[in-house]
């Protein structure tokens, strides 16, 4: 992810007090480019936020707010889903709002969250 933050030039996080504010994170490769193989690419988009929340300190369990973003909600969303499930098994679920949208930077999939740094 870091040839993507260096060539756009943006932060993988920014720390407000206690809450940790993720950029959209994406399933890209050691390269910046994106993973073709979309159920990858969503499981990359959710390491690379899973790296990003262990750098502060934080983890999935720390995730109140989650926005995605879709390129073709309607035929994806069962395998982010799917990868999803996988990753909050269990209630309290975070708050999610997805988002259809035509643009990604040659992605398909974007997920960006908002979480609360533990003390």
């Amino acid at each position: 992810m870091k040839a993507i933050y260096e060539k756009h030039k943006y932060s993988a996080a920014v720390r407000a007090g206690d809450l940790l504010f993720v950029s959209g994170q994406v399933g890209s490769r050691e390269d910046g480019s994106p993973e073709p193989e979309f159920e990858v690419q969503v499981q990359r988009a959710f390491d690379h936020l899973a790296a990003t929340l262990a750098d502060a300190g934080a983890g999935f369990e720390d995730i109140v707010d989650v926005t995605t973003f879709h390129t073709d909600p309607e035929n994806q969303f069962a395998t982010v889903l799917k990868v999803k499930d996988r990753i909050f098994a269990a209630q309290p679920y975070p708050n999610w709002t997805a988002v259809g949208v035509n643009w990604l930077a040659g992605f398909d999939f974007e997920i960006k969250v908002v979480a609360r740094i533990p003390e």
